[in-house]
C-alpha cells in the first residue's frame, strides 16, 4: 500500500484530512513533497541471540521472533524515523531487561507467560509510533556447556536417588508380606509342606543340574527341636 505525506512541516491535523480523501491520482511536487511506501501487512524479524545474566547469576543464549504491522501509517512517518529498525532495538533491550529479571528454572518453565509479557511490553512502547506488536515467541534458550554437563548430572543423581527409595520401599513390602505369610504357615503344618513341594517343583521344571534331597519337613522339624 502506498501512503504520502504533504510537507513534514504541515501539523498533524493536516495529516488526518488528507488520509480521509478518497483514492486516486496525487501530484507530487518535486523538492517540497516526500513520497513513503509502507507495507501495512504483518512483518516478522528474528531478534539477534541475547547474553544474557539471569537472576540467579547464569549467562545464556536467548533469541526471540517478534510479529508486528502499522496500524497507523501517518503516525510511523511523523513520530519516527526509522519504525522498523527503531522496533527491532526495542525488542532486543526489552528481551535483555526483561530475562534479567528471571531465574534459569522460570526462563525455562514459563515461556509462553513471558512472551505474552513481553509483547505487552513493546506494544505499549510501540502504539505511539502507529505500530502494533501482535506476537512474541522465544524461539530457543542456549546454556553453557559446563552447566549443560552439572544439570544433567544433577538429573541422572535425581533418578538414581528415586530408585533407591523405591527399591528399598519394595524390600520393606515384601519383607512385611513374607512375616504376615510366615505367621499364617505356622499355624498350619499342611500350608507349610504344601509351600514345601510347590518350591521343589518350581526348581525342578528349571531343567537344571542341580540334585535335590526332599527331606520331609517334620524330620526337620525334629533335627530343630533336638
Amino acid at each position: 500500500m502506498l501512503q504520502w505525506t504533504l510537507g513534514k512541516w504541515l501539523p498533524e491535523d493536516w495529516f488526518n484530512k488528507l488520509s480521509s480523501l478518497s483514492k486516486g491520482i496525487f501530484w507530487i511536487l518535486p523538492c517540497t513533497d516526500d513520497f513513503c511506501r509502507l507495507d501495512l501487512r504483518t512483518v516478522s524479524f528474528a531478534v539477534p541471540p541475547q547474553e544474557v545474566l539471569t537472576k540467579d547469576s547464569v549467562t545464556i543464549m536467548v533469541d526471540a521472533v517478534v510479529f508486528y504491522r502499522i496500524f497507523n501509517p501517518i503516525v510511523t512517518v511523523v513520530k519516527v524515523d526509522n519504525a522498523n529498525q527503531a522496533t527491532q532495538m526495542l525488542a532486543q533491550t526489552t528481551l535483555r531487561n526483561m530475562l534479567g529479571t528471571k531465574s534459569l528454572t522460570e526462563i525455562l518453565v514459563d515461556r509462553e507467560e513471558m512472551a505474552d509479557h513481553m509483547s505487552r511490553i513493546l506494544y505499549d512502547a510501540t502504539k505511539e509510533w502507529g505500530i502494533k506488536v501482535e506476537r512474541v515467541e522465544i524461539k530457543d534458550v542456549k546454556l553453557p556447556s559446563s552447566l549443560q554437563r552439572a544439570m544433567a548430572a544433577e538429573a541422572e543423581a535425581a533418578r538414581e536417588a528415586r530408585a533407591k527409595v523405591v527399591a528399598a520401599e519394595g524390600e520393606m513390602n515384601a519383607s512385611r508380606a513374607l512375616k504376615e505369610a510366615a505367621v499364617i504357615m505356622s499355624d498350619s503344618p499342611a500350608a507349610l509342606q504344601l509351600r514345601y513341594l510347590q518350591t521343589l517343583s518350581h526348581v525342578a521344571a528349571e531343567k537344571n543340574s542341580t540334585i535335590i534331597f526332599p527331606i520331609p519337613v517334620e524330620f526337620a522339624s525334629l533335627l530343630s527341636r533336638s
